[in-house]
């Protein structure tokens, strides 16, 4: 990448790590507060947890289309803006109540499509893959950092402490975005990349997309309910000191994410996409029918190190399948709706969550992710293969922008393309290619000395 390109996919990436502080660094402390927080009842402590992800889905998919009319900085600082108000409202609150209204700020904060829109604007569309890559590896690793920092910051300044460290960490990621984040040149609608007007309707009615949206919900729902239990089970089984609890998380983690990435990779590789996600659903209900009965140590250890292994690989896997099966028109819509059903995923687990809690106790909430991970094996095992196919984005000579149809015409007979979208206004084209067949010299032959006047050149390799 260019040195700009540099400075917009780091910057953009400690944005998006900031909001993922904000979600995950009370995930592992909150529910030890449940007997001292005022007014606070599971249920209620279930949806403190889980309304982030109820705002954060209504509001992210018509926060990324509104950036294409009003900008993408100024629509990111009001959700950066509101994000910071949202901790300062918790930070400061002295019942449940108060916690539950500033996760909802936080949440509607919604920024994560506008922060995409501007990775596109700033990021030419033969290097955007691997900006993607650098902001998927951020998360996976703030995810990591923020379950480790939680019990520590939590030692040393409570509960108030973690939401005044996110308002922190909101106004350093306002300050990146007006002083390290380059301004793009223009902003212009990325329906990769983002939700466009039109494209919903056809990804809802997609069954295997909507396979995939009900996987993402159910693996962040049990992940929600989860932590409902999991924070006095180390307390109240293993009697460990709430200050000792990265102890446990951090070991797990790191074991998970080692478990995982050869297991992706090899995937990848064999083209056994399918098989990987009914074995990582598989260890998740193995998992869920073992927490119940995890008093000791090492069992509990073994239980929390194949969740975190399978939840990482599932986690990884869930975005490459819906990218493969989504029509290149309009992948972006079905990341939209993909995203959003996983932040839905996280308000179901703390709501039901809490709800089971109250009536049936922490052997009971595990049971309920156990039987979403049941119903959710159904589902894997009925959906059709995944296709092998990548998605590529390339700009083309702008000679071409008004012989947009015939472009689209000889890009279709390459070998190895499935699937074009030829884009006029951005002078870009989408692509989907069996990267076993197709061959990237014969497009930019077709680039360089095709001519949309001209004779009839052969691109067929």
């Amino acid at each position: 990448m260019t040195p700009l390109e540099l400075r917009a996919t780091s910057g953009l990436a400690a944005i998006y790590a900031v909001r993922m502080a904000g979600l995950f660094m009370i995930l592992p402390v909150f529910m030890l507060y449940a007997d001292v927080l005022p007014s606070a009842t599971p249920l209620l402590m279930g949806l403190a947890l889980g309304i982030y992800g109820l705002t954060q889905a209504m509001l992210q998919i018509p926060f990324g289309m509104l950036s294409d009319r009003v900008g993408r900085k100024p629509l990111i600082a009001l959700g950066l803006a509101l994000f910071i108000a949202g901790s300062v409202i918790a930070a400061m609150a002295e019942s449940v109540y108060g916690i539950i209204l500033g996760r909802a700020l936080q949440g509607a904060g919604a920024v994560a499509a506008a922060v995409l829109a501007l990775t596109a604007d700033l990021i030419a569309e033969e290097r955007r893959t691997r900006a993607l890559a650098a902001i998927g590896l951020t998360i996976g690793l703030t995810f990591t950092a923020s379950m480790v920092l939680g019990p520590v910051v939590d030692r040393w300044f409570g509960l108030a402490g973690i939401f005044w460290l996110t308002a922190l960490l909101g106004l350093l990621a306002l300050l990146l975005l007006f002083t390290w984040v380059p301004q793009p040149a223009r902003s212009r609608p990325h329906p990769d990349m983002v939700p466009v007007p039109g494209g919903l309707r056809g990804v809802l009615h997609d069954p295997e997309l909507l396979r995939l949206n009900a996987g993402i919900f159910i693996l962040h729902l049990t992940l929600a309910a989860n932590f409902l239990v999991l924070p006095l089970t180390l307390v109240n089984r293993l009697g460990l000191d709430p200050a000792q609890h990265y102890l446990v998380y951090l070991p797990v983690l790191l074991l998970g994410f080692g478990l995982m990435i050869p297991a992706v990779i090899r995937a990848e590789r064999q083209r056994a996409l399918k098989p990987a996600l009914i074995g990582a659903i598989t260890v998740l209900i193995a998992v869920q029918a073992m927490l119940p009965f995890s008093g000791h140590w090492v069992t509990l250890g073994l239980a929390l190190v194949l969740f975190f292994a399978a939840f990482n690989l599932l986690e990884a896997a869930l975005p490459s399948l819906v990218a493969k099966t989504a029509p290149v028109a309009s992948k972006g819509t079905a990341m939209g709706v993909f995203s959003s059903c996983q932040f839905l995923g996280i308000f179901a687990g703390g709501m039901l969550g809490g709800a089971v809690l109250t009536h049936g106790g922490s052997a009971a909430v595990f049971g309920l992710g156990l039987a979403a991970a049941l119903l959710w094996f159904w589902a894997a095992v009925t959906m059709a293969p995944p296709s092998h196919l990548a998605n590529r984005a390339y700009a083309f000579p702008d000679a071409w922008k008004q012989a947009s149809a015939q472009l689209n015409a000889r890009l279709a007979e390459l070998a190895g393309v499935a699937e074009v979208r030829v884009s006029a206004s951005e002078a870009a084209v989408y692509l989907k290619v069996d990267p076993g067949r197709f061959d990237e010299t014969a497009l930019r032959d077709l680039f360089r000395r095709g001519t949309p006047g001209g004779g009839r050149t052969s691109s067929r390799v």
